[in-house]
């Protein structure tokens, strides 16, 4: 029984941080899936959620999980300028111009970062950051879960599940998945594939600032952070099929509980190593991903 709660409690930590890798790569899979444009720089929008949240916790007494809706409005804006005066003039271009452009943005705004805030690591207290729940006991044996993991993955599930909503269930959602399957079709029948194109961009890098808010209560912010989930981020969406908002949430997931079994079974350093054969062997087999690649 001792071993079944080690496995419960490894599997619910994998899906607890799953949860949150798939709000930060639906933005990276929705840009690609609308725009089919790989944005290189997209880990540094949770950078900027990051600094958001904690600005509002250190000057306003906001806490992360309601400041995450004040980086998603900021960066969102913020998205949709980048994408009309950066995106819009290379969407056409061959494909080494998007590259390096979204690559520069990606110095740029890491670099901005470390100009405006410092190298120094910031972080934010919150009440709930040493509160656990228990799920499960016996005996002297419990399956726990963070409170501020707990927190990070509900607010997740909440973003994605309006992505989604959003995407499936209302006509402009329709009209930006037209837009993604054929523009000039979109186009033809009045829908305004600009708007669309900067409304993609923005909600998926306010998405993604959203998700580096909530993760706040365990994770330090620093201008460098986003660099170590990049990899992670395209990881979730390659997984899962790159342009489907339904892969990125199913590769998340499935990303977060092979990387806690692997820890469990294999030395910290090696912890992504199990991670990246299955990246490999799905490339391999099914190089569309978990979910067949679909616009939504």
């Amino acid at each position: 029984m001792e071993y079944l709660i080690i496995l419960l409690q490894t599997l619910l930590d994998g899906i607890m941080i799953g949860g949150v890798y798939a709000v930060l790569a639906i933005g990276l899979s929705l840009v690609f899936g609308v725009m089919h444009i790989v944005n290189f720089a997209h880990a540094e929008f949770m950078m900027i959620g990051m600094f958001i949240g904690w600005a509002c916790w250190h000057f306003f007494g906001l806490d992360p999980m309601l400041g995450a809706f004040i980086a998603l409005a900021v960066t969102f804006g913020f998205g949709m300028v980048l994408q009309r005066v950066l995106i819009r003039p290379v969407l056409g271009a061959p494909q080494v111009a998007q590259i390096f452009l979204t690559v520069g943005m990606l110095f740029a705004l890491e670099n901005a970062a470390l100009m405006i805030m410092g190298a120094e690591y910031r972080s934010v207290t919150t009440p709930y950051q040493t509160q656990s729940l228990t799920l499960f006991s016996y005996g002297s044996e419990r399956v726990l879960v963070g409170m501020d993991k707990l927190y990070a993955f509900l607010m997740a599930l909440l973003s994605g599940s309006a992505v989604w909503l959003f995407l499936n269930k209302t006509r402009f959602g329709a009209a930006m998945r037209a837009t993604s399957q054929d523009p000039m079709a979109a186009k033809l029948m009045g829908v305004n594939t600009d708007l669309m194109y900067a409304v993609a961009f923005g909600l998926g890098v306010g998405t993604t600032a959203f998700g580096g808010s909530v993760v706040l209560p365990y994770i330090t912010a620093s201008p460098a952070v986003g660099s170590g989930y990049a990899v992670l981020m395209f990881t979730v969406v390659v997984l899962g099929g790159l342009g489907s908002v339904t892969g990125a949430i199913i590769g998340g997931i499935a990303v977060g509980i092979i990387q806690s079994f692997s820890a469990l079974f294999m030395p910290i350093q090696l912890q992504n190593l199990a991670l990246f054969v299955v990246f490999i062997l799905v490339l391999a087999l099914r190089p569309e991903g978990i979910v067949a690649r679909r616009r939504s």
